[in-house]
């Protein structure tokens, strides 16, 4: 059974962008510097499996209102160094990993495409695409009830230990005992203290989106010619996307644990200095949550003990990385040891001063500005 402490979709996995991407938050060259070759490639073949298991979801459980559109996606580079570093990364992929999917733009190139001329250039992966996030989960929670799973939504655990050969799990209406439990708590993994032993390695970092009216016929409509995501190469990166005719607009440096009208406000900006023509385009929508960091940027999975399972922290690409993570924590629940590469081989470390991490963060990010203020 499915215990979900709110509403399916309430989460991470109902407030995202709806961006379908296989990679992690650093780059398979760095991966390979730090862990080895092997490692890198084991992480990109994970990540392409992901990609591929979203395109499975969405048919094996018919979720034609997902939209899901294997478009792929365009980095945007906002200076020479930026795009120096594509250039690098894409040419390592097709050369070490066989990989020919990413492609550079041009500064032409780019600007036909987004209507914006803020870009030197850019790096087309053909990989992922885009869906709608919350459709997509909510047809999976009715696959699975038609499978026969039960899922009990409003059903917080405030409780979960050991009980002789299983364990217990507390909830405000209920006990349920259970052979084995599975923590998938993410970014949220401090709304009780039942998931305490993930808490601490978990950096919550809240991220906020903005979306405009619909465009046709309007200022603005033949922005983002082609139907995938856009993301900046800035430290504190926006990221864009069209969604039917509205324009969806996002970024990290929302911080505090609600919704930031500053945030709000920084991201119109951020968007009409980028696309001009959208000054006088109303936004009716806003809404942030909250990323899950870990401090290696890596997701992890494994045991806490020999009857709870976890799996955290992916680090801003949740939507293809946490759904495909359900069947290798179903083989670890199996008593299988299903190759993870560095999401497992690697160990979720703690946070150093944990209690801090608020102004930590805040600290770190106001670093990352100043340093895509002076381009660097």
């Amino acid at each position: 059974m499915v215990l979900e402490a709110n509403r399916i979709g309430w989460g991470a996995s109902g407030r995202n962008g709806g961006v379908v991407s296989g990679k992690f938050r650093i780059a398979f060259s760095q991966i390979a510097e730090r862990f080895g070759l092997e490692a890198a490639r084991r992480m990109h073949d994970l990540g392409i499996e992901a990609i591929e298991h979203v395109g499975e979801l969405v048919e094996d459980y018919n979720i034609a209102s997902a939209d899901y559109r294997s478009t792929g996606s365009l980095r945007c580079a906002h200076n020479a160094v930026s795009l120096e570093g594509l250039k690098k990364e894409a040419a390592w992929l097709h050369e070490v990993l066989g990989d020919p999917a990413c492609s550079i733009l041009t500064a032409l190139e780019m600007g036909t495409e987004t209507g914006s001329r803020d870009f030197v250039g850019g790096m087309l992966n053909t990989h992922g695409g885009i869906i709608h996030p919350l459709n997509f989960v909510f047809g999976i929670a009715a696959g699975l009830k038609a499978a026969g799973i039960d899922i009990f939504e409003n059903t917080p655990i405030t409780r979960l230990k050991r009980e002789g050969m299983g364990v217990l799990l507390e909830t405000p209406s209920g006990t349920v005992t259970a052979a084995q439990a599975v923590v998938a708590t993410n970014s949220y993994s401090d709304l009780t203290t039942a998931t305490a032993a993930v808490r601490t390695s978990i950096i919550p970092f809240r991220s906020a989106m903005i979306a405009t009216e619909p465009l046709t016929g309007k200022p603005g409509a033949n922005l983002l010619t082609k139907d995938r995501s856009y993301t900046e190469t800035r430290r504190m990166m926006r990221w864009f996307r069209k969604a039917g005719d509205r324009l969806l607009y996002g970024g990290r440096g929302a911080f505090g644990k609600k919704d930031s009208q500053s945030a709000f406000t920084a991201l119109h900006k951020a968007m009409v200095r980028q696309f001009p023509e959208l000054a006088g385009a109303t936004v009716t929508h806003r809404w942030s949550g909250l990323v899950a960091m870990t401090m290696d940027s890596i997701p992890h999975a494994g045991r806490l003990d020999d009857r709870i399972v976890y799996a955290v922290g992916y680090n801003g690409t949740g939507v293809a990385l946490a759904s495909n993570m359900g069947k290798h924590v179903a083989a670890i629940v199996a008593g299988e040891s299903p190759d993870l590469g560095l999401l497992t081989s690697q160990r979720l470390k703690a946070v150093p001063f944990y209690p801090i991490r608020e102004p930590a963060v805040r600290l770190v990010a106001g670093w990352y500005q100043f340093l895509d203020a002076i381009g660097r």
